[in-house]
């Protein structure tokens, strides 16, 4: 796996880090790790394949119509 190497980190930023590590229970590597992988994200084509088997999985299903329901209830 390749590797990444962050130079000139600011003192502040380190610690930050190193304490939200400790509470996480992670060592500094595996939470820097984690952050870049969240701050990555999803591909567009990724959510577009995850919303369409979402879509896929709800073919057929009827689903109420919640305009309606909110105008009945501010009628109230």
């Amino acid at each position: 796996m390749p590797d990444i190497l962050v130079r000139d980190v600011n003192i502040k930023t380190l610690k930050r880090l190193k304490d939200r590590a400790r509470q996480n229970g992670r060592s500094l590597q595996s939470e820097a790790k984690m952050l870049l992988e969240q701050a990555a994200g999803t591909s567009i084509a990724e959510a577009l394949a995850a919303a369409a088997a979402i879509r896929t999985r709800r073919a057929g299903r009827k689903f109420s119509d919640s305009v309606k329901l909110i105008r009945q209830d501010r009628r109230r």
